[in-house]
């Protein structure tokens, strides 16, 4: 798979590229990769292949990820079937199910990569239930899985929930779609 690359730049009045200067709101380059299960059925990995592009995996990655956490340098989007998502739910949190979106860090530690699983059966699922597009619930799960490859993490308690949700809820706005946590 091609690794991918958050660069942020700026376009200055001269109509320029300059690079930005370090500061907390910049980051070294994440290198990103995205990996598609050969089990999805053709249409299903079509609608996600477009949707998991460069530019859209770039700007919500870069949006979401705090600038201090700089110990994380590589994050791997893998889209699965019900059955990898299943039996990796099962394996790793013992929970008999396929879920949306699973992420595998141990921030704890500051692990330098982090993989975010997408079940695409269940999120095309939920995103019909929802009423909501697929292209909006995977940038969603996508912001969602990259805060807890940060440490956030809403299963802790009430605080730290609202704390992950009000953070998911700010970053959705941010970057053009519906608040997720409100009723459409």
């Amino acid at each position: 798979m091609k690794k991918l690359h958050v660069n942020l730049k700026i376009k200055s009045k001269k109509n320029k590229v300059d690079n930005l200067k370090p500061s907390p709101l910049t980051r070294t380059p994440l290198d990103l990769s995205v990996q598609f299960s050969s089990s999805l059925k053709p249409k299903t990995l079509g609608l996600f292949k477009a949707i998991f592009t460069k530019q859209n995996i770039n700007k919500w990655i870069a949006w979401t990820l705090n600038p201090q956490a700089t110990y994380l340098t590589e994050v791997t989007i893998r889209v699965v079937d019900q059955v990898e998502g299943q039996a990796l739910n099962q394996q790793f949190r013992g929970l008999a199910y396929a879920t949306n979106i699973l992420t595998f860090n141990t921030s704890e530690h500051f692990n330098p990569q982090a993989d975010l699983l997408i079940c695409a059966p269940v999120v095309e699922a939920e995103a019909k239930d929802m009423g909501i597009s697929l292209l909006e619930h995977c940038a969603h799960l996508t912001v969602h899985g990259a805060l807890h490859a940060q440490g956030y993490d809403h299963e802790a308690g009430p605080k730290e929930a609202l704390e992950m949700e009000s953070l998911e809820s700010f970053l959705m706005l941010s970057l053009g779609f519906r608040d997720p946590y409100l009723e459409h």
